[in-house]
């Protein structure tokens, strides 16, 4: 076992896999601590107060992340330190619509290259500053771990948005996988 905090031997710890993603949620390994770790809410990872440059570094870590409750932690089969999330772990910044109306498809892409397609598996949600009155949008990319919608991203969303009668409010929102997802009231 390693150090807590040596993030090279967290790397050293990852099975090497044909394709996918590590099964992190079969894995329980014991606690070690946290790790001087965080990613920002702009999605830049940081290692020791120190952005981490290295792109092929950060989407590896990404896919040793779980979230366990409010908690996030990078975890290995023998190993689980915790780090910081300033706000979701990902970051959607880009954005493919194929199709339109009911049957239209949103293929979404974070920063770490993963894709989710919205639907029933991966749901888009809004959240609305109470104080500022600013939405936060967020997509799930995986076992509960989510996306930030960028805000260009967002604006691609507002764009595509249709009304909708929802317990008899007009809401404006988005198809995607078949799934309505309200993205804000209609204006009156």
């Amino acid at each position: 076992m390693s150090e807590p905090g040596k993030a090279n031997d967290l790397l050293a710890q990852i099975p090497k896999t044909e394709k996918g993603l590590p099964p992190v949620h079969l894995w329980n390994p014991p606690f070690c601590g946290d790790i001087d770790m965080r990613i920002a809410r702009d999605g830049t990872w940081y290692y020791q107060g120190t952005p981490i440059g290295r792109k092929p570094m950060v989407k590896l870590f990404s896919t040793i992340m779980r979230r366990d409750g409010d908690d996030y932690f990078l975890i290995t089969p023998v190993e689980k330190v915790g780090i910081k999330v300033d706000d979701a772990p990902f970051v959607a910044v880009t954005l493919e619509v194929e199709g339109q109306g009911e049957a239209q498809q949103l293929r979404f892409t974070t920063y770490v290259d993963e894709q989710v397609t919205a639907g029933r598996d991966h749901p888009i949600r809004v959240v609305i500053d109470p104080i500022s009155q600013e939405p936060a949008p967020y997509v799930h990319v995986r076992t509960n771990l989510e996306a930030l919608i960028h805000r260009n991203v967002f604006y691609q969303l507002v764009e595509l948005a249709v009304s909708r009668q929802i317990d008899g409010q007009s809401w404006l929102g988005v198809w995607s996988g078949g799934e309505f997802f309200p993205i804000g009231l209609e204006p009156e």
